[in-house]
């Protein structure tokens, strides 16, 4: 990867894809460029960037740059495709989420037509480390489920170090809940080093990005992330999961 140096962001063009609020953008140097261009498909609850281009009827950012270089006749390289390709089949998991509609569909259709080798990059998606496959197994173990379908599993720092995985890496198992028929929506804690929880929040059907928002966080209705800062704001959030489906 390019090493980006400081001065490369004075006066420069910052362009922030698939990111919907500040506190998830990873370099915050983003600040010192002249100009910021926000380019997201999550609700723009947050509004940052001096051009702000959201779309929440998109699958993903990827669609919409798709979309993007369809309509201003830019010439995509077969890389360009890919990477494209790659975004939709991630953000629509295989086009499966609700997300994916008929645009979707016809925008990874066309980005197909391009030189590469989809079997390859569909098989490299759905592969996992075997240190990932062991996490899996973990949390399929340690999954608390309550009566009426709300799930969740704390993966502390101990955790992570038993199985030698980063944060990063845990977002390779959070649709495995999603997997088993009783579960309907369902929270994924994980210790942070300074001892707060990054909170992945997922939901076959019932909204949970209001609850995300409630723990400094955002989102999709059906896919969210907070934030938590103890072991009773863990409680909290599993609590309002459980509400959710007990209120209906």
């Amino acid at each position: 990867m390019d090493q980006v140096e400081d001065t490369d962001y004075q006066g420069a063009l910052a362009i922030i894809c698939d990111t919907a609020n500040t506190a998830r953008i990873d370099d915050k140097r983003y600040l010192n460029a002249e100009t910021i261009i926000k380019i997201d498909h999550h609700p723009n609850d947050e509004v940052y960037g001096d051009l702000v281009w959201v779309d929440t009827n998109s699958s993903s950012a990827s669609e919409m740059i798709a979309l993007f270089a369809e309509a201003t006749n830019l010439e995509l390289s077969d890389y360009a495709a890919k990477m494209l390709c790659a975004g939709i089949i991630g953000d629509t998991g295989r086009f499966l989420y609700p997300s994916t509609s008929a645009r979707t569909l016809r925008i990874a259709s066309q980005l197909r037509e391009h030189n590469f080798d989809y079997a390859e990059l569909t098989r490299k998606m759905d592969t996992m480390s075997f240190k990932i496959a062991k996490l899996q197994g973990y949390v399929y173990d340690h999954l608390e489920v309550d009566e009426n379908g709300a799930a969740r599993v704390i993966l502390t720092q101990e955790i992570l170090r038993k199985y030698d995985v980063t944060d990063a890496e845990t977002a390779a198992i959070v649709g495995a809940p999603g997997r088993i028929d009783t579960v309907s929506l369902w929270g994924i804690f994980v210790e942070q080093a300074d001892g707060h929880y990054r909170v992945r929040l997922r939901s076959k059907f019932v909204p949970i990005n209001e609850v995300a928002k409630e723990h400094d966080g955002g989102g999709h209705p059906l896919a969210s992330g907070a934030n938590s800062y103890s072991l009773e704001e863990n409680e909290l959030i599993y609590q309002k999961l459980k509400n959710l489906l007990k209120n209906r």
